[in-house]
């Protein structure tokens, strides 16, 4: 239980639904969907789309989106993959020629299909109880009516610099990044909203938006057609799973990098974490070591499911000791290769559980501040530029290619104690996402904090040669670190955001929600 008199949040305790997510409107939303008959996957696609809108620079119906579920009545996990593909012209072969060594982080050539939409009418349509309109009602009022800009909002709005064309337009005012408490407003996106609603994935990937997506995309330049727009579709897939002193991580298979989070754990599990100041020098040096190697492992072996072939390697136990054996309390290990420009910061993730113990865990980005910077003609739909996920160097199996989906840095998550599924969780911040699962789950176990609190504590990561840690860190634990030849810094913005609930054995919710977001948890 945390101290009363210091600064801080209290989990949210509730009997009957929940939902976490990083925007208190969504969370807000979600729970009104519940109340009214809606369930889990009902609230958790209403309270995504309003994302779209109440933080556009991290999301929007341009990205993609990964969900893991737990059925009501049940503990089966089913995870579902909504990431989009490169358009089928696209090649790496075509860039290298034009003398680029990485895909270009902005613009057209970064831009894949959007996802997302396929997978939110796929979940109505296979597990919702609602009809599509009345779930996304919600966001196209405020779409149109407008959204107030929340303090973490306007921060990151303000440091994004790679807005181009239409796109400031529509997300600038007066060419100028929007402030806490000014009105953001998308009427275009209001009426793209309105023909999802009114027919479903065709008001999308057909018809007006379609037309509106491809020929904007192919005015900057793209290869895209209406033929791999309409070909996008979503899929469900067999999740993985490691254990960690007892508890089982559930994670998406490839193409997103959750099997980097199970190897994580999979190395820390040969330390004793567990005896450990958990500000210390010691647990930041294992875990940023731990980082590295897996990492390292990620960008070698990840890609699109098709083309993974080494992925029970990389989660195997000799491997996870191999590795751990390389790993020396006093020197450090250099940071791998970058194979991509797929480092960033933006991203939303929300989780929801219902009256019926349906419980949702969904992630849903557009990779970069605002994607590629690029937005379509008439409804001002931002395109990710998830295609920077892909390597150029020839052979790889991330390498691009037409019809291929990237290595996706985004990963929902869920945890499985004796069976039972006890906590949907997930966290934000881009690459930092499987060190961000590992130590969630470490502070959980290996240092039995309550839910609120393994969400609050400070985080490090250690990424392009740099340990970078919250300020709360102690100066003496970067002295040690530094000591021991990590080049050690306090991170410039906050790592990450995270958003979970536990499913407690005698059936109450317990929901945390991370203060580094503007969100909040909201129960009934």
């Amino acid at each position: 239980m945390r101290d009363f008199q210091y600064p801080g949040r209290s989990a949210v305790y509730a009997a009957n639904g929940l939902c976490a997510t990083s925007h208190p409107l969504a969370a807000k939303t979600a729970v009104d969907i519940l109340q009214a008959g809606g369930n889990a996957v009902d609230a958790a696609i209403a309270a995504a789309v309003l994302l779209g809108i109440c933080e556009p620079q991290m999301t929007g119906i341009g990205g993609d989106c990964f969900v893991l579920l737990k059925p009501a009545g049940e503990d089966r996990i089913v995870a579902l993959n909504g990431s989009g593909r490169a358009p089928g012209a696209q090649n790496a072969a075509a860039l290298r020629a034009r003398g680029h060594a990485t895909v270009p982080l902005f613009g057209v050539d970064a831009v894949t299909l959007p996802g997302a939409v396929d997978a939110f009418c796929r979940l109505n349509a296979d597990w919702g109880r609602m009809a599509l309109a009345d779930i996304l009602a919600p966001a196209i009022r405020y779409a149109q009516d407008g959204v107030p800009v929340a303090p973490r909002t306007a921060f990151d709005w303000g440091r994004a610099q790679n807005l181009q064309g239409r796109a400031r337009d529509y997300f600038l005012s007066g060419g100028q990044p929007l402030r806490a408490g000014q009105m953001f407003r998308a009427p275009q996106q209001a009426h793209a909203l309105q023909l999802i609603a009114q027919q479903g994935r065709a008001g999308f990937y057909e018809g007006d938006v379609a037309q509106d997506i491809i020929n904007s995309l192919r005015a900057l330049g793209g290869s895209h057609s209406l033929d791999d727009l309409a070909a996008t579709r979503c899929e469900y897939t067999d999740p993985i799973s490691s254990t960690y002193h007892g508890v089982e991580l559930v994670e998406h298979a490839p193409n997103g990098q959750g099997a980097t989070a199970n190897l994580i754990l999979n190395i820390l599990s040969h330390f004793d974490i567990a005896g450990l100041d958990p500000l210390g020098a010691p647990r930041a040096h294992l875990e940023a070591e731990a980082t590295k190697l897996a990492y390292d492992a990620r960008n070698r072996i990840l890609a699109d499911p098709d083309h993974t072939s080494r992925l029970a390697h990389m989660l195997a136990p000799e491997t996870a000791a191999a590795l751990a054996a390389l790993i020396a309390p006093d020197r450090i290990i250099a940071d791998p290769a970058p194979i991509s420009e797929a480092i960033h910061r933006d991203t939303v993730y929300l989780t929801v559980v219902d009256s019926d113990r349906m419980a949702v865990s969904l992630i849903y980005s557009i990779f970069h501040p605002f994607g590629s910077g690029l937005a379509s003609e008439k409804f001002g739909i931002l395109f990710q530029n998830r295609g920077a996920g892909f390597t150029l160097q020839a052979g790889h199996p991330n390498e691009l290619q037409g019809g291929k989906r990237p290595m996706h840095t985004i990963i929902p998550g869920m945890l499985r104690e004796n069976g039972r599924v006890t906590l949907p969780f997930g966290v934000m911040g881009g690459a930092y996402q499987p060190v961000g699962h590992a130590r969630l789950v470490s502070n959980l176990t290996d240092f039995a904090m309550d839910l609120q609190s393994a969400i609050d504590a400070p985080r490090a990561f250690a990424e392009n040669g740099t340990l970078a840690l919250e300020r709360p860190y102690p100066e003496t634990t970067l002295r040690a670190l530094a000591e021991i030849g990590h080049t050690v810094t306090y991170s410039d913005s906050p790592i990450g955001g995270a958003q979970a609930i536990r499913l407690t054995s005698d059936g109450i919710l317990v929901g945390a929600s991370d203060p580094r977001k503007d969100g909040c948890a909201i129960g009934y």
